[in-house]
């Protein structure tokens, strides 16, 4: 029997990868230049690449004005683009993942290059972004991590993030990431049951995260910590601690008093009355004080 008249074959793709990449930031044959990031640091590149591997480039580089003296053909500009709010380490990486379909990453540049891959709709190259964060995540990055996951939609990343948080709460809490957290990713961490640190602290943790977001934002304490303490579970606290809490409270004003009174009404009443269940449920990582007990309701 005759065999087929013709065939795809593979050639070496590590050899091919290999000579794209010596085209990356190669001003010879360079058809279009980038200046980028705040040094104006010159970025060369070659349109055909560009526009065949990112719609987003496609937009840029291929829609020139029709009427205009300097191309009245419309003939495609030829730059330089200027690209101001983006890293040249960062540029560069984008470019190397569109010339060679692989990406060169640390720690320092991933999260910018898992935005930029948003921004230019490169999936793939989110999906590496997002593979090397969650291989490499660390106490101090996993708050920046995760307030990117929820910016840019990333539900896998969101959760792997929570995870870790879950795991190690009490170093995370210290973290300058934690105080850059918004107050909408904050109320997330602090929905959870399984966080590994005791209410006391966490309230502290809250309190610190809320003066600082008091001075970047200028809005006051209770303004911006409006959301997160909502999550805080106040009737968890010991009459003492709770009477501690209220003089701290009259510095900052964090919690609102309503609160606090729902939590002395759990102790005056040996219940969580009033207040939702959740808010009586302790945390992995909750110190047992006497009186949780009268706060299950399935408690005998």
């Amino acid at each position: 029997m005759a065999g087929p008249s013709s065939a795809r074959l593979q050639g070496e793709a590590a050899a091919f990868t290999a000579a794209l990449r010596t085209l990356v930031n190669n001003p010879q044959f360079s058809d279009v230049t980038f200046v980028v990031g705040p040094e104006q640091q010159k970025v060369f590149a070659h349109r055909c690449v560009l526009v065949c591997r990112c719609q987003a480039f496609q937009g840029m580089l291929c829609q020139g004005p029709v009427d205009s003296e300097e191309s009245p053909t419309g003939v495609p500009p030829q730059g330089p683009f200027i690209l101001g709010n983006v890293q040249p380490e960062v540029f560069l990486t984008v470019i190397e993942f569109l010339y060679t379909n692989s990406v060169t990453l640390n720690r320092h540049i991933a999260l910018e290059v898992l935005t930029s891959s948003v921004e230019y709709g490169l999936q793939d190259l989110c999906k590496l972004c997002i593979k090397f964060i969650k291989d490499t995540l660390s106490i101090e990055q996993v708050c920046e991590a995760l307030q990117a996951a929820v910016t840019y939609g990333q539900a896998d990343l969101q959760q792997h993030c929570l995870s870790f948080i879950e795991g190690c709460t009490a170093a995370v809490v210290r973290t300058q990431g934690f105080h850059e957290l918004s107050d909408i990713v904050l109320a997330r961490v602090l929905r959870s049951d399984h966080l590994d640190v005791d209410e006391l602290d966490l309230v502290q943790a809250v309190r610190e995260w809320a003066h600082v977001s008091s001075a970047v934002l200028e809005r006051p304490v209770s303004e911006v910590a409006a959301l997160p303490v909502q999550e805080l579970r106040l009737p968890l606290l010991a009459p003492s601690e709770l009477a501690t809490l209220e003089t701290h409270n009259q510095e900052d004003l964090l919690i609102p008093m309503e609160s606090i009174a729902a939590a002395w009404r759990s102790h005056a009443l040996r219940k969580g009355s009033g207040v939702p269940s959740r808010l009586c449920r302790p945390r992995r990582g909750t110190r047992p004080r006497e009186h949780h007990r009268h706060l299950d309701p399935h408690a005998k």
